[in-house]
């Protein structure tokens, strides 16, 4: 079993009984403002990262990105391997749902905000779209959505989270390669994994404390925010209904 899924059974108390499972709603009070005993963090395995793109679609349908616009994406490098040879290696973006979230002091209309739990979302009924968040996130992890005209990024699917179930793309990981969990509660899987393996951050000099980490993450793609599209990635234009 998936170690978030297990996580959620385990301790997550499924209340929320009518919270809606589909498009996060936009306004402020009905993404509700989180509680304070948990902290949401990921932890990506890169060791177990194919990079087949499941996350990226799965994001997309689940909260209706326009086409060409990603919350999540797995960006592919070429790296030279210990015998010289070149390799390829995966890269999973996303939202790093920082402590220190550069994104919402840039904000003038105090759209962008956190959470009591840690995860930073736009209130949509505010926002005027001038993207000074966007130009403000180190990872490049936010975009002005095409269709609303407001800022949009990966939210760790809070609808779904709040409803106590795991984001869409922690579902779809075909490898379980994400981890997704509470940061508070020692015993999560995502805690563990943090003592027993060297998770490393992006971009670690932006000092936002970032509560994305990866393990098996090459130091040469540390500071690394593009890269070049799988050929999967590339098609999701096609594929995508």
């Amino acid at each position: 079993m998936n170690p978030s899924r297990r996580d959620f059974l385990k301790g997550i108390a499924v209340g929320a009984a009518g919270a809606a499972v589909g498009a996060p709603a936009a306004a402020r009070s009905a993404q509700g403002e989180g509680d304070a005993k948990h902290r949401w963090g990921m932890v990506v395995d890169l060791r177990r990262c194919i990079g087949c793109q499941a996350c990226t679609v799965a994001c997309g349908t689940e909260n209706h990105t326009p086409l060409g616009q990603y919350r999540t994406v797995v960006h592919q490098f070429e790296i030279p391997g210990a015998d010289g040879s070149p390799r390829r290696a995966s890269l999973p973006r996303l939202c790093n749902h920082c402590a220190e979230p550069p994104c919402i002091p840039v904000c003038p209309v105090g759209a962008t905000f956190q959470r009591a739990d840690g995860i930073v979302l736009v209130d949509n009924t505010r926002c005027v779209g001038c993207g000074y968040c966007v130009q403000a996130c180190p990872y490049d992890a936010r975009f002005v959505n095409a269709e609303l005209g407001t800022a949009d990024k990966c939210t760790f699917c809070v609808h779904r989270v709040d409803a106590g179930l795991l984001p869409a793309c922690v579902e779809t990981c075909v490898g379980s390669a994400r981890i997704f969990g509470d940061l508070n509660n020692p015993d999560s899987s995502v805690s563990q994994l943090l003592r027993e393996h060297e998770a490393l951050p992006l971009k670690p000099a932006a000092g936002t404390a970032p509560q994305v980490r990866y393990i098996g993450l090459d130091g040469r793609l540390q500071d690394k925010v593009t890269g070049e599209p799988s050929p999967i990635a590339a098609k999701l234009a096609e594929v995508t209904p």
